[in-house]
């Protein structure tokens, strides 16, 4: 129903409290994995809409790696046509109940909010969540107009947030998108690597089969460089280009005594196990994972939070250590209030320097120097020094998350892709394009780890760049192009969506190899 509220000043605005996202209570959501924030009532989403000061020049889409119109839809939810502000947000965001729930926004579009410089800043996630989730409870998500058949067909390397994000834009240009994914499920680092409490399943899997409905093909099971590479994707597949979307997977490990131990984990095998293997539910699953009594996460990221969260809903003390302080913490702020209502013990300005491991070699206490930190530098930075004083405590597991440096086996089977010194994929700013022709990259693949909003921002360029480039194949304003009747009767390899467990995905078979 649309609202007849009258307009307001800005002053009138300025007076509306901050409505918080209502969450479950910690003592009773630390013994399950289901979702911590419970969401908008409608009142709340049109009391924090209400905030927003509609400004002439918004920062707030500026600051948006994917440029969502945000006081258009934030407007929209004010005059009570949630089902337009959904409709709005996907006019540029292809994942906007995922955004709302996983984006950094206290870091991006809420960090430049006009009301933020003398109050709280408008809820912009928590209204996008909010649209996004009527939208998909009410079944009200819209088939986009499809242009006409290109003809041409791309290969996606890889099914995470920028995977995922440019197979929609091709698809919607008219292109055939096929899917290439090492897992046996999609989703990405959306499903390994981002915990049930904060990313539900169900979240993910709707837009998978949105794609499917759209025409996107899935294979998974495929890890490209190992059973085909690009070679065989441009010349023996026929597949007119590629976009690699393989993200960061290579942990980064410390390098001090008994990082080898047993019980010694990167986070990346630690949530890959949990939550794309259900090792939490050993031994009806067979990919077990030993979380212990006491937990040392080391770091103070997302991920950092996202396993200390995840040990203690597994029934282990989780402790986190960190050589900087509180407020040099990159995680989201969001992110650090939940994990320190979970009742998270923490040992700030803390480096380890060694686990140290029994007769058996498992990891049995950890070792660390106590730091302070140096006056800022010109960049603001505060360095951690040493300050030659250590403490011992005891732990059973030890998680490192540290980062990860990209995914290097495309690369590593493919000397025409240039990557600069840590292995990040070279590519051009404007198009994505990599060194080797007809190859594009995008996400954390060409920047090391980063967000889901960035990767998707980046994937869009990337449609764009790939979508220029078959064009102008179309046109044969490209040298060296095939002649048409190479290609004229060839027999093209039919993909099939394989069943995402737990979902009504069609079923199919996978043909490769």
């Amino acid at each position: 129903m649309i609202s007849d509220r009258p307009t307001l000043s800005n002053r009138e605005r300025a007076k509306i409290p901050h409505q918080e996202m209502p969450l479950s209570p910690p003592q009773s959501r630390i013994k399950n994995f289901d979702e911590v924030p419970i969401g908008y009532s409608n009142e709340q989403a049109l009391e924090e809409a209400m905030r927003c000061l509609h400004c002439k020049k918004p920062a707030c889409v500026g600051a948006c790696p994917v440029g969502i119109d945000i006081p258009g839809f934030i407007r929209l939810i004010e005059n009570g046509d949630t089902a337009a502000a959904a409709k709005k947000i996907r006019e540029t965001n292809f994942l906007p109940a995922i955004c709302g729930r996983v984006c950094p926004q206290d870091k991006q579009c809420q960090a430049v909010c006009v009301v933020g410089r003398k109050n709280i800043p408008v809820g912009i996630g928590n209204l996008e969540r909010y649209a996004a989730d009527y939208e998909r409870m009410n079944g009200l998500l819209e088939i986009p107009e499809i242009a006409e058949p290109t003809g041409k067909r791309v290969a996606i390397i890889g099914s995470g947030p920028a995977g995922l994000s440019a197979a929609y834009e091709l698809v919607i240009r008219g292109h055939d998108v096929v899917v290439f994914e090492a897992f046996h499920r999609a989703g990405g680092v959306m499903v390994y690597g981002i915990p049930r409490f904060r990313l539900p399943i169900k979240i993910i899997d709707q837009d998978i089969r949105f794609l499917s409905r759209l025409g996107v093909q899935f294979v998974y099971n495929m890890v490209i460089g190992k059973v085909l590479t690009l070679e065989d994707l441009l010349h023996r597949e026929g597949f007119d280009a590629v976009m690699i979307g393989t993200g960061a997977g290579l942990p980064r490990m410390l390098k001090v005594p008994g990082s080898n131990a047993n019980g010694v984990y990167s986070a990346n095998e630690y949530l890959t196990r949990i939550y794309l293997m259900d090792a939490n539910r050993f031994p009806q699953y067979s990919t077990p994972v030993s979380s212990g009594k006491k937990v040392a996460v080391i770091g103070a990221g997302n991920t950092a939070m996202d396993v200390l969260r995840t040990a203690k809903r597994l029934g282990a003390v989780s402790t986190c250590y960190y050589r900087r302080s509180k407020d040099e913490a990159p995680a989201r702020s969001e992110e650090l209030k939940h994990t320190e209502q979970e009742d998270i013990t923490w040992r700030w300005l803390s480096n380890p320097v060694e686990f140290i491991v029994n007769e058996d070699n498992f990891v049995k206490q950890i070792k660390c120097e106590r730091m302070e930190l140096s006056e800022p530098d010109e960049t603001g930075r505060r360095t951690p020094l040493p300050t030659g004083e250590f403490f011992i405590e005891d732990c059973d597991t030890v998680v490192m998350a540290l980062g990860c440096s990209v995914n290097p086996i495309i690369p590593a089977t493919d000397k025409e892709i240039n990557t600069n010194k840590w292995g990040v994929i070279v590519v051009d700013n404007e198009t994505c394009q990599t060194s080797k022709k007809g190859v594009f990259a995008a996400g954390d693949a060409i920047t090391g780890g980063s967000t889901v909003i960035l990767a998707m921002g980046q994937a869009k360029k990337a449609a764009a760049g790939i979508h220029k480039y078959l064009m102008e194949k179309i046109d044969g304003k490209l040298n060296g192009l095939m002649e048409s009747s190479k290609n004229a009767g060839m027999d093209m390899p039919s993909y099939s969506s394989i069943a995402i467990p737990g979902t009504s995905m069609p079923e199919g078979q996978n043909i490769y190899p």
